[in-house]
């Protein structure tokens, strides 16, 4: 596009309290944003009918000539924009009324993948925490036929632990910043932004290299990785956060939200816990139970069915069989069907779900995961 076009897009888009819809049925009355930018504040009312401070000229052309002041950053430091109506904006976002109308971008990769999955957390996490996520993410890549692209914000903790896994296990990360491309927040992850792109990943922003750093930004940036993905997962977190946030508005977005368990007591882990207590989001234990839930095609190793039951106990078998005969069952319908002792129950099924024999779904119903 000719540059005069993307100055109006820049200046457009940085009208941010325009939501998509807005923003199409503001088009479809103006005709381009290069004549919404060229109307009179009296042409503006009138076609829509509104007195809207956005109307204002003043208040238009300086939005103008930041466009113009932007497109030499954007220029001298190759960023594509991505604005909402080009093929490449990401599809899944689109159905996100609040999502930006432009995206700043540093590297190259497909923002619609076939699959693609947010990964968030605490800022504090522990060796468990970084441990379970970067597991996770490695044995997606082993067992995925199509491993997912690996979103998440590039903070301390487990934000940073899901990008090193994506790249030591060669898969295309992206790390939504809430900033401009001008610079890498925090600091001490710089070497990992550039090499998220020069491992076929991409930085991604919302924000102009001019617009100032909010607190609020960190919040707001987080519909995006909510928006991007087919589905989030929360693998450490304390009571209160901003992954916490993320959850709720990916559950809004009608996205597929999962959060790893952690022992009861432990803070950082208290967030996880109540998500899956509220059946506000599916356990996961490893990357089977996610293939199984999104119904990504899996690996099979050769071999893997015989050896998997060859190891199985008699009552594991007995309950193994129960599931397979109904398909999916409660624990209520095992306890009856098996005559078995609760506590013994319970027991053989929290070490069943660890071993990958079994998955439990909301209601408190199992199935079998392989």
């Amino acid at each position: 596009m000719d540059r005069e076009t993307l100055v109006s897009r820049i200046a457009f888009a940085s009208q941010r309290s325009l939501s998509l819809p807005a923003a199409r049925e503001l088009l479809a009355r103006t005709g381009s944003e290069q004549r919404y930018f060229s109307l009179s504040t009296d042409e503006l009312r009138s076609l829509t009918g509104s007195k809207n401070r956005l109307w204002d000229a003043d208040r238009r052309a300086r939005l103008i000539d930041e466009a113009r002041r932007e497109i030499e950053f954007i220029e001298r430091n190759s960023v594509r924009c991505i604005y909402f109506t080009d093929p490449e904006y990401p599809q899944r976002l689109l159905n996100c009324d609040d999502a930006p109308l432009m995206l700043y971008a540093l590297g190259d990769c497909d923002l619609n993948a076939q699959g693609v999955m947010s990964v968030v957390g605490t800022r504090h996490a522990t060796a468990y925490g970084n441990d379970i996520t970067s597991r996770i993410i490695s044995d997606l890549a082993e067992q995925a036929v199509d491993p997912p692209l690996i979103v998440s914000g590039l903070a301390l903790g487990v934000d940073i632990a899901a990008h090193r896994a994506a790249i030591k296990a060669s898969l295309p990360t992206v790390a939504v910043l809430a900033h401009g491309l001008n610079t890498i927040y925090p600091a001490v992850h710089r070497s990992d932004a550039v090499e998220i792109i020069k491992k076929g990943g991409m930085l991604l922003t919302d924000y102009r290299s001019i617009d100032v750093i909010h607190r609020g930004n960190f919040l707001a940036r987080n519909r995006i990785v909510a928006g991007l993905s087919d589905c989030l997962l929360v693998t450490e977190s304390a009571d209160k956060g901003g992954a916490l946030v993320t959850a709720r508005l990916a559950a809004g977005y009608d996205r597929e939200v999962m959060a790893v368990p952690g022992r009861v007591g432990d803070l950082y882990s208290e967030g996880c816990n109540r998500l899956i207590h509220n059946h506000s989001a599916r356990l996961v234990t490893s990357a089977s139970d996610i293939i199984g839930a999104m119904r990504w095609p899996e690996r099979q190793a050769e071999g893997q069915q015989g050896s998997l039951f060859e190891e199985l106990t008699v009552e594991e078998e007995v309950v193994m069989s129960t599931i397979r005969e109904q398909g999916e069952v409660s624990f209520a319908t095992l306890l009856q069907r098996l005559d078995m002792a609760t506590a013994r129950l319970t027991g053989l099924l929290v070490d069943m779900e660890f071993k990958g024999y079994i998955r439990s779904l909301p209601g408190g119903k199992y199935r079998i995961s392989v």
